[in-house]
């Protein structure tokens, strides 16, 4: 049973406003003596005209209070006190009955959502800000298919551009074949560093670099050749630290792809009377929405981001129809798509306003500024990698016996480092730091990894309980607000994607693990002196190891059974 769609059942006998008004209004109260849920009726006063404390004191009289231990007003709220062994057992009934399923839903059945995310520079590194994009995207990927949308992830690589030109006229000059085969991405990265070092002394190896794209653009066979090795070579990297954290893709067409259809939108811009020209480029005026031009084409004929964004736009919603197309990029380029957006709504495309950018903040480090161009890069997979292996070393300080350690240590040192990227809002900035990423203790994927596999260990000393339960023998404060918050998965998971934003989702089971911890160390099972009680606690500990395995996956991390 959903209590809050029962409570906005109840208060729409009522009152003449929508069910979907009411349920927007239901509150949560910040403290547990004030109710369970909290209606206020403040927004009804001028419709009904009467004072808000008035209209909760009428409706408390009328209500039907079938199903709640009791409903009463305190001023202008009217505040339901759910039947607490009902409750218990519609909620961890419910939990165990759907199993993985828990918190899903059907609501995005038939809508696609387009999810553009990770996007690393080809022949560049893939460094620790990817991460940031890679974890994000893929939350909400799944997410999004968790409550029935049909999501399309896609990997819009950053293999076309200015950059490329340099990068050939640098391996032409400076390649080392070896080091190529050897170690790609190092060695395309020494190139292109050297490349900028020497362009400082002689600013004409800029220009040699903007002729090199033009024959790319051009599709001259050698430099289209070099590309496609550069391509390959890096992509079979990157593959690596993919498997690493466990994200797929269903497309990698990257900015290249859009190479061929870049004459059509421009023409298309062209003929709805957008295109000026602005000291030799083609822009789109954008002054009176207080935004610098959009360049669509520069000065020497080449195009930029802008341009294959919108090929890129309006190929995604003639090949996938989205209900929505959401852009997880860094905050910096808020901008961009501010005017990308707005572009295609002078184009007249109304399905602009689906589209979304999704920011988020820098990664730092305390004693570093990070740089490609200067070489001062951190690779993810060195970093994933010195992760698993100070995991190892945790776990052979605490748990030496551990079965399948170093399996352990990867799901645990990989889920660290994700779940720090995902706990708090994703436009706030993270500074990087091992001890806290790592410990058990806190708010940290090893906290609630290693909670899970608490409750495990329970189950397997204790069994499972296959008989009924009695769950009006778990009365105390502390089970009751457990079993509350088990009951909010799927509020916390469709409140994450109306905000897009997976720190919600991660939040929620940090303060599963929490409350779970608070129960476990107050309230005994083995020794709870009545078998009944013993029965519902094993229960609550079998559900609340089904909601934070569940969280855990739709966050991008795996659940470890044993620590």
């Amino acid at each position: 049973m959903d209590y809050k769609v029962l409570v906005a059942e109840r208060i729409k006998e009522h009152v003449d406003i929508s069910i979907e008004r009411i349920t927007n209004l239901i509150e949560i109260p910040p403290k547990s003596e004030m109710g369970d849920f909290a209606f206020p009726c403040f927004q009804l006063a001028k419709e009904l005209k009467k004072a808000p404390n008035i209209i909760a004191a009428e409706i408390a009289e009328k209500i039907n209070k079938e199903g709640f231990e009791r409903i009463e007003n305190l001023g202008p709220y009217l505040n339901f006190f759910v039947d607490k062994a009902n409750f218990n057992k519609n909620t961890i009934e419910k939990i165990l009955n759907e199993g993985d399923k828990y918190g899903s839903s059907k609501i995005g059945e038939d809508k696609n959502i387009t999810i553009d995310y990770s996007s690393p520079n080809i022949a560049k590194p893939f460094h620790v800000g990817h991460l940031f994009s890679t974890a994000i995207g893929n939350s909400l990927y799944k997410m999004y298919a968790f409550e029935g949308y049909t999501p399309i992830g896609i990997n819009h690589l950053g293999d076309w551009g200015t950059q490329f030109g340099k990068l050939i006229s640098a391996y032409k000059r400076w390649s080392d074949a070896e080091a190529l085969e050897k170690e790609p991405i190092k060695e395309l990265l020494r190139i292109y560093v050297k490349f900028h070092d020497e362009a400082e002394k002689d600013p004409a190896l800029e220009d040699e670099g903007r002729m090199y794209f033009k024959r790319l653009e051009d599709g001259e066979k050698e430099e289209v050749e070099l590309w496609q090795r550069f391509r390959d070579l890096s992509l079979k990297e990157f593959e690596n630290v993919y498997n690493m954290l466990g994200v797929k893709f269903d497309s990698y067409a990257g900015e290249s792809f859009y190479n061929d259809k870049m004459d059509d939108i421009i023409a298309e811009i062209n003929n709805k009377g957008l295109l000026v020209d602005s000291n030799g480029a083609k822009v789109v005026m954008l002054d009176e929405y207080n935004m610098p031009p959009c360049i669509i084409k520069k000065a020497d004929g080449a195009t930029i981001y802008a341009t294959r964004d919108l090929a890129a736009a309006e190929y995604r919603k003639k090949n996938y129809n989205f209900h929505k197309s959401i852009y997880v990029v860094g905050t910096p380029q808020a901008l961009h798509f501010k005017q990308v957006f707005k572009t295609l709504e002078l184009m007249g495309h109304e399905w602009a306003k689906d589209c979304t950018h999704v920011g988020f903040g820098l990664v730092k480090f305390a004693d570093r500024k990070l740089s490609t161009r200067k070489g001062e890069v951190i690779f993810l997979e060195d970093l994933l990698n010195q992760s698993i292996t100070k995991t190892l070393d945790i776990i052979n300080e605490k748990n030496n016996e551990l079965e399948n350690k170093e399996e352990v240590a990867q799901k645990v040192g990989v889920g660290a480092m994700v779940f720090t990227y995902l706990k708090n809002n994703r436009e706030k900035d993270i500074v990087f730091d091992w001890d806290e990423m790592l410990s058990f203790d806190g708010e940290t994927g090893p906290y609630v990894q290693y909670t899970y596999a608490r409750a495990k260990s329970i189950l397997r000393k204790l069994g499972t309980v296959t008989q009924n339960v009695d769950y009006s023998t778990i009365n105390s404060k502390e089970e009751f607000e457990l079993i509350k918050l088990l009951e909010g998965l799927q509020a916390a998971i469709l409140n994450a994607l109306d905000k897009l934003e997976p720190s919600i989702l991660t939040r929620y089971v940090i303060d599963v693990a929490k409350a779970f911890n608070k129960f476990y160390n107050l309230h005994s099972i083995i020794n709870a002196g009545d078998e009944e009680l013993k029965n519902a606690r094993l229960k609550l500990v079998e559900a609340t190891a089904q909601v934070i395995k569940n969280g855990l996956t739709l966050i991008g991390l795996e659940a470890v059974e044993r620590m």
